[in-house]
């Protein structure tokens, strides 16, 4: 577990299945360059939930690795960046340390968060992308695959909060779903 420096308030939960998940990755061939189709998924969730920004986000075991992202018009999300460069114009990054952000405490819970106002919580409330970046809203779920291995998560974020509601659960379960499908016919070569 990670605390804040005063030592009172659990950030990021203790991930043990991250060796696996980095194996399962790498065979995969995910968590380390941009994806134009992870991108796409992206700009999808952003449409069907209507937040600004999006991701296609897998973890190791010391960072987020958003594979996909959308972020609102005028920001590039880079898809045509390769492995080497890893940010984003206008200061959009691929990468986020492991214990910023909520996807970290998804991939350990095995479960979809929702996080309306993220200032309701304590315990997410704390967590540095609230400061730094302003993110007040958070919609989010793992991505399972068939060896029932978290790979990551897909979410939603947003700078206001938002009444995502049990609307918003099932959509972003269902969309989880229908991206795992999409990894399973790429590995099977049907993509």
């Amino acid at each position: 577990m990670t605390y804040d420096p005063t030592g009172h308030l659990l950030l990021t939960p203790v991930d043990r299945e991250a060796p696996v998940r980095v194996r399962r990755l790498r065979q995969l061939g995910f968590g380390d360059r941009p994806d134009p189709a992870f991108d796409e998924f992206a700009r999808k969730l952003a449409e069907v939930t209507g937040a600004p920004y999006s991701m296609v986000n897998f973890i190791d075991e010391r960072r987020q690795f958003f594979a996909g992202l959308h972020t609102p018009a005028g920001m590039h999300t880079g898809a045509d960046l390769n492995a080497a460069a890893a940010s984003v114009e206008g200061g959009v990054s691929r990468f986020m340390a492991r214990d910023h952000g909520y996807c970290p405490h998804v991939v350990v819970r095995r479960k979809a968060l929702v996080l309306e106002d993220v200032c309701d919580y304590p315990r997410f409330a704390g967590n540095p992308v609230v400061d730094e970046i302003g993110i007040r809203s958070y919609l989010g779920a793992p991505l399972i695959d068939r060896t029932g291995i978290a790979l990551g998560t897909i979410c939603v974020v947003d700078t206001e909060p938002r009444p995502w509601g049990r609307a918003g659960l099932e959509t972003i379960k269902s969309l989880a779903a229908e991206l795992i499908e999409q990894i399973h016919r790429r590995e099977d070569g049907g993509i």
